[in-house]
């Protein structure tokens, strides 16, 4: 009986797919020398809102000791700063700092411009499509984790 090939597993296509778009972007990032994982953090913080370690770290998809590491350096790169909540000193926010706002907003239309030609790609209703299926692919996943 003949071993099935890698390439007939669904995660195999989802994180060669991965590989490739993230690579593709890192390249473009580099420019202003920051990472795809330093981007999405500076995304998700350019709302001024603040964050804490948790709650970022499953936005911007990293186990919490990847991103305090990344976190450190960023801090050390003043792209961000780590403050008391106000409302519980237990805890600590997250902020981009002005220079992190700086360069996320030089960095946003080249990530737009990613993103578009990637959906150009396929054509609207197939990029709409693949969004739909990876968000139900997404939900579904967390429902099996949780049954």
């Amino acid at each position: 009986m003949p071993t099935p090939s890698i390439e007939t597993y669904l995660t195999y296509q989802l994180a060669r797919a991965h590989r490739r778009l993230h690579a593709e972007l890192d390249e473009r990032l580099q420019a202003e020398n920051i990472s795809v994982e330093q981007w999405r953090v500076l995304e998700i913080l350019a709302d001024r809102a603040g964050r804490s370690m948790g709650s970022l770290a499953e936005l911007v998809l990293m186990n919490h000791p990847a991103l305090t590491k990344l976190a450190d350096r960023m801090v050390a790169s003043g792209l961000i700063h780590r403050v008391a909540d106000p409302d519980d000193q237990r805890r600590v926010l997250v902020h981009a700092t002005d220079r992190g706002l700086a360069i996320h907003a030089r960095l946003r239309p080249i990530v737009d411009t990613h993103g578009r030609r990637i959906e150009e790609t396929f054509g609207a209703s197939k990029a709409a499509a693949l969004r739909a299926l990876l968000e139900d692919l997404a939900d579904g996943h967390e429902a099996l984790a949780r049954g």
